[in-house]
């Protein structure tokens, strides 16, 4: 984005970072953010665009700081695995991730994502997918594949997982599940195409 941060990109009238995790909160309850370390610009900026979800009340929202971040999503998704495991304890339960670059995932998203788990036993991984059914993100990930999300290395996340596993795939709207937007080209095109 060429130094802007895109999670700050204001979608519907809020930062797409408040947005994402209002979303999330509202429909699963508990949610981390994961920041990036604690003395870069962007962890104070985004901790100050999340202050009014934190003051909201229907769920937890905790944020972590990534210190390993220069690993890329990998560390994220180790330090997430780790959160869950210890809400979860010895129970059932799983971990949705999402990415908050992804304009087009609101809070129907995530009551559908749970729907899904809820009806699956909350056994199998439920990933969001476009409404002709190509798989995206967010992805819930059973209890039992923390430990291996816990190991992940690299800026490839969880698909090395996601590759041997039978997910059920949630049809969202249009391509939803696979607009992020890196560019601010991409976000012009993606504002110019909202408009009626």
């Amino acid at each position: 984005m060429r130094g802007a941060d895109k999670l700050l990109e204001p979608v519907s009238g809020q930062a797409l970072l408040l947005r994402t995790v209002m979303g999330a909160r509202a429909a699963l309850g508990a949610v981390l953010v994961t920041l990036p370390p604690p003395d870069t610009p962007r962890c104070a900026a985004r901790r100050d665009a999340l202050r009014g979800a934190a003051d909201e009340t229907g769920g937890t929202l905790e944020m972590a700081a990534v210190k390993d971040a220069q690993e890329g999503m990998a560390a994220s998704l180790r330090l997430a695995a780790a959160w869950a495991e210890s809400r979860l304890g010895s129970g059932s339960g799983g971990l949705l991730v999402a990415m908050a670059d992804m304009p087009e995932i609101d809070a129907g998203a995530f009551r559908a994502l749970r729907s899904a788990w809820d009806a699956s036993g909350g056994t199998q991984v439920i990933r969001a997918a476009s409404a002709s059914g190509r798989p995206g993100q967010p992805v819930i990930f059973p209890r039992r594949l923390l430990p291996r999300l816990s190991q992940v290395t690299g800026d490839s996340g969880g698909r090395a997982i996601l590759r041997g596993e039978d997910a059920a795939l949630v049809p969202l709207p249009g391509d939803a599940a696979l607009i992020d937007l890196d560019t601010p080209e991409a976000w012009a095109a993606w504002r110019a195409a909202q408009r009626p």
